[in-house]
């Protein structure tokens, strides 16, 4: 069974049945926020920025929010296979006591960061091909200042409430702010699309570190971050909240003459716009109004026959923290040893890069 599946949108499987999928023509990689899921796509990610990427070199935007800007952060090392690799032992080493504190989730999260950027932050952040966008989410309202935990309950407990209703609601409790790398015009996203209130803010070595623990921070399990160096001041939480699998109008790029693709390695065979959306099997951006913008998207995932074969039949997740607790070799194990047979996913869109069957890509 084919470890991989492979969805595209309408544009996008028109060039791949003229062209195949070529480096030279993918312009944006998302990656998207869901914690240790996206472990999985660590051996794909170090062959994609490693090597396959790097042999046709261009200005490409790096997208990400939470542990999808994490994984951009390390495209964007100067040593991108090491940093992936890093990332995947720091991540997967965590340990935290059965409750652990706020501030004690927030600091292990900072040291994670700390060892994946390892002090080449200026490195990362001023890439010679690489553009790095990273997503974050900005309170407003009673998010805006929350203050003590119970400002933080009542205001997402309205945030939840007014999303159930309609995602453009959300947007009265937060608001999109990307810290990204002003080289790149990124019109595509500049132009208002939603209903979000969307500010841009310079990324930089001082601040990338600080952006990319706002873009992870989870509400009530760690501290928010107040204000990021050189973005609009305020209360930062997880970017994954308004995009959490970046459901943004792609299909705007579609017809640069440099090649108008959008390559997502991603964890599922779906795109969910918002983390609060994930119950609301309705919310799917193949299903919503704006499912034209995924027509240059090629989105690839594990198939089901090789989630079967991962430890407990599933990707790593943060519930396993809670059904491993204090067992914490067992988890690291079995982590790792999903993060191993990722290898077959690699394998797999190398294979199909090098001889293109698009009888098994299917529509978005």
């Amino acid at each position: 069974m084919n470890p991989l599946v492979i969805h595209a949108g309408a544009k996008a499987r028109s060039h791949l049945r003229t062209h195949g999928l070529r480096a030279q023509d993918v312009a944006i990689v998302p990656g998207a926020a869901g914690g240790p899921k996206g472990l999985i796509l660590q051996k794909l990610d170090q062959w994609l920025f490693g090597s396959w990427l790097p042999s046709a070199p261009r200005e490409r935007t790096l997208i990400g929010a939470s542990i999808g800007a994490w994984r951009m952060a390390a495209a964007c090392h100067p040593e991108p296979v090491a940093a992936f690799e890093r990332l995947g032992d720091l991540y997967c080493e965590q340990t935290y006591p059965r409750r652990p504190s706020a501030a004690y989730v927030t600091q292990t999260c900072n040291t994670v960061l700390g060892g994946l950027l390892g002090g080449r932050e200026h490195d990362a952040a001023a890439h010679p091909w690489h553009r790095m966008q990273i997503l974050v989410s900005r309170g407003r309202g009673l998010l805006k200042t929350p203050g003590r935990r119970l400002g933080i309950g009542a205001g997402f407990g309205l945030a939840i409430l007014g999303n159930l209703t309609s995602r453009s609601e959300l947007a009265r409790h937060l608001a999109r702010v990307v810290v990204g790398d002003q080289r790149d015009p990124a019109f595509w996203l500049k132009a208002k699309f939603d209903a979000f209130d969307t500010q841009f803010a310079p990324l930089t070595a001082e601040n990338l570190q600080c952006a990319l623990l706002a873009s992870g921070t989870l509400p009530f399990t760690m501290e928010p971050v107040c204000d990021i160096p050189m973005a609009p001041a305020g209360t930062y939480w997880d970017g994954g909240l308004i995009d959490y699998h970046l459901a943004l109008p792609y299909s705007r790029i579609a017809h640069n003459p440099d090649g108008g693709l959008v390559l997502y390695p991603h964890f599922t065979d779906h795109i969910v716009p918002g983390w609060l959306d994930k119950s609301l099997p309705w919310r799917r951006a193949h299903r919503g109004p704006n499912r034209d913008w995924l027509e240059n998207v090629i989105l690839v995932s594990p198939s089901q026959s090789f989630l079967q074969t991962l430890p407990l039949g599933k990707l790593p997740d943060r519930n396993d923290f809670h059904y491993y607790g204090l067992n914490h070799a067992a988890r690291i194990r079995n982590w790792k040893l999903a993060i191993s047979e990722g290898e077959r996913l690699r394998d797999a869109l190398a294979s199909f890069i090098e001889k293109p069957d698009t009888a098994v890509v299917q529509p978005i």
